[in-house]
């Protein structure tokens, strides 16, 4: 059986503080992960190859004829058939940098150079920066959808509804009472056991994940992904919930991704459009720097495990790096960096043992155990991070 690896690529650094705590294809976009939908396209295996001090939570598998796969690529027929013409030791790639490799042996090279190489010109949608998760999500959950729901059935939705459009699919155990699911404008998802709670308005493409939930008289509007155990209200615009965060209340959230273990405080909004309508940048780890995205609307990138008070004010392009505890009057910087506690009128390091117990009572709540691996990671990242506080 052909066994696939999905490697981080030189993506990783640009997809930080997304991937301080995830291989690239642990990333959602759309309704699943990349590894998921890799899995469900393929009907193959498929395990990572990643930063030595994630391996453990997210182990590689080895089989004895391994495809090795880009991370950030996301699947397409083009290109799982261009994969599957590759022989051992041969590769694709694209102007020297390493798409996909089949390797029969046990030293998993990820650089061109070590294989024959069959030069491709890639036309698959790619993960390349942290903007291209909401920019992309649109086409995504059409993806995705299209690969759940092929050949199945929905479940009925109730009569308590109005239902505009068709391509709406609801998944065992799932609650909708008094909403309105428009699906003229793309796909709607609800997974299993997720509900949405009467007066909610949602606009899609959308997709609710297994166990999440829509609080009442919520506007959502595509494209828009709220991943699994998570709960939102208020206002949201072309956002991606990796899972397991909360924003419950009203408040806006638009052209944002946030990470797992978030929480947003009552009545908090992130900017996604600057008012003198430029084009937006934000906090490149690999750069040390600000960069543009091309896009004039760009709002809150928010790492794992960090959370804001009430009424807080993001601005346009801002980055919330892992563990941060955000509060306060006024706006807070743009780059906000991991494991630190204030806000506006000014910031401190959030202490390691503090910003452990935090995450060891949040993931309780959901049933989850903050254990040893994960406090090994969380120990990696603090440090990784500590030249960003110490430059702040």
């Amino acid at each position: 059986m052909m066994n696939i690896i999905l490697f981080d690529d030189e993506r990783r650094a640009h997809l930080l503080p997304l991937t301080f705590t995830r291989p690239v294809a642990d990333l959602r976009i759309g309704i699943l992960t990349i590894k998921e939908k890799w899995e469900r396209f393929t009907k193959f295996p498929v395990s990572f190859l990643s930063q030595d001090y994630l391996q453990e939570k997210f182990p590689l598998v080895v089989g004895d004829d391994n495809l090795l796969i880009a991370g950030s690529l996301l699947p397409s027929a083009e290109l799982w058939e261009k994969i599957q013409t590759l022989e051992p030791g041969e590769a694709l790639s694209q102007r020297g940098e390493l798409l996909a490799a089949r390797n029969v042996s046990n030293n998993f090279q990820t650089i061109a150079s070590a294989y024959s190489i069959k030069e491709y010109e890639l036309t698959s949608p790619r993960i390349s920066d942290l903007w291209d998760i909401f920019s992309q999500n649109g086409q995504a959950i059409s993806f995705d959808f299209k690969l759940l729901t092929s050949g199945r059935v929905s479940q009925t939705i109730d009569k308590s509804n109005t239902v505009i459009g068709t391509d709406i699919f609801v998944e065992q155990g799932a609650k909708i009472t008094c909403a309105v699911l428009n699906a003229s404008q793309g796909p709607i998802y609800i997974g299993k056991n997720a509900e949405i709670w009467e007066g909610s308005l949602i606009r899609g493409p959308f997709a609710l994940c297994e166990n999440a939930s829509v609080k009442m008289g919520a506007k959502i509007y595509g494209a828009t992904t709220i991943g699994p155990e998570s709960r939102v209200g208020g206002e949201i615009s072309n956002v991606v919930i990796q899972g397991y965060s909360n924003k419950g209340h009203d408040g806006f959230l638009g052209n944002a991704v946030l990470g797992e273990w978030c929480n947003i405080g009552a009545d908090s909004n992130n900017s996604n459009l600057k008012n003198n309508y430029a084009e937006v940048k934000v906090w490149s780890y690999p750069l040390q720097r600000f960069v543009p995205t091309g896009l004039q609307f760009c709002g809150l990138i928010m790492g794992d495990h960090s959370k804001c008070g009430i009424n807080t004010m993001f601005n346009t392009g801002t980055v919330v790096g892992v563990s941060a505890n955000i509060f306060g009057a006024g706006f807070p910087r743009n780059f906000i960096p991991s494991f630190t506690w204030g806000g506006p009128q000014g910031s401190t390091e959030y202490q390691l043992e503090k910003a452990s117990e935090t995450a060891r009572l949040v993931m309780i709540r959901r049933g989850k155990n903050f254990d040893g691996l994960e406090q090994d990671i969380f120990n990696k990242v603090f440090e990784l991070t500590k030249s960003f506080r110490q430059g702040g």
